[in-house]
């Protein structure tokens, strides 16, 4: 039977950690903020947007949010993130994705700049985070880094595989399991025999979306599951990638879902958001 990883405890104690730095900040006249953009009326981005303003509201960070109607311009958009690039007293910029389809994505993440882009999707922040050399890391990549190292779990030297191999959790999760000297195999959907990949794996990661996609018989006996995909059901209920129920009887260590991976995505965002204005303090 498998420990259960307990996001939500874990990320109280980040934002806890946090909550000290923001104070320590203001002492110094620095109030950390971060700036949430949103565009459209996307149901799953205003419940993220209104928990990432509930996280600052907690830890005391100053939150400006920007809810812009569907038919923005991409023009309009590129001209809020500007000001918000040139404002001094703004620390984080992030633009709530995905953005309506007239509106491009590349060229708003490309817009923001990399001094304040706490989600580490611009390309600058991408090339440091393949050298090793960053100062923002992805938010959910970076919770289940936080989960691993909370709960003892060392990957130097394991089989890791990452089943999904998107640029916001597939790639960078990669990139840092093999920054701590894992061995990473990515499996996707053009993948062929999945499951005897995933079999090999002491921890397996899976970020499709795709529900009951990684079932009892393709884990391995005691390895590490970490499920970062979050889906709803026809009957409302949440889910992630794996069969959970029959999978932690066989792993070591599972994350559940909901409680699992997502609330750390927010605890790394708001770590991330310090980050940056402890970069200003230090300026």
């Amino acid at each position: 039977m498998a420990v259960i990883i307990d996001g939500k405890a874990l990320s109280a104690k980040l934002k806890n950690q946090m909550k000290e730095k923001v104070e320590f900040l203001k002492t110094t006249g620095i109030n950390p903020c971060l700036a949430v953009i949103i565009v459209g009326e996307n149901p799953a981005s205003k419940v993220y947007v209104n928990n990432k303003k509930k996280s600052c509201a907690e830890l005391g960070i100053e939150s400006l949010e920007y809810a812009l109607p569907e038919e923005t311009t991409e023009e309009e958009l590129l001209k809020i993130i500007d000001e918000l690039n040139k404002n001094e007293n703004v620390d984080g910029i992030l633009c709530q994705l995905p953005l309506p389809s007239h509106i491009c994505e590349k060229n708003v993440i490309n817009s923001i700049s990399p001094e304040k882009d706490v989600d580490a999707f611009h390309p600058e922040n991408v090339g440091h985070i393949m050298i090793g050399d960053y100062t923002f890391l992805p938010c959910t990549p970076a919770g289940v880094m936080e989960m691993l190292k909370e709960y003892e779990i060392d990957v130097a030297g394991k089989n890791c595989v990452v089943v999904g191999r998107s640029n916001i959790v597939g790639k960078p999760m990669t990139m840092l399991l093999l920054k701590e000297n894992a061995t990473v195999t990515v499996c996707h959907s053009r993948t062929k025999d999945l499951a005897s990949f995933t079999r090999q794996a002491d921890i397996l990661v899976s970020a499709v979306g795709k529900p009951g996609l990684i079932t009892e018989d393709m884990v391995k006996e005691n390895a590490v599951v970490i499920d970062v995909a979050i889906n709803r059901l026809e009957n409302g209920k949440l889910c992630g990638d794996v069969d959970f129920e029959k999978v932690k009887e066989k792993a070591s260590f599972i994350t559940p879902v909901p409680g699992g991976v997502g609330p750390m995505t927010i605890a790394v965002l708001m770590k991330n958001t310090v980050t940056a204005a402890e970069c200003r303090k230090n300026k």
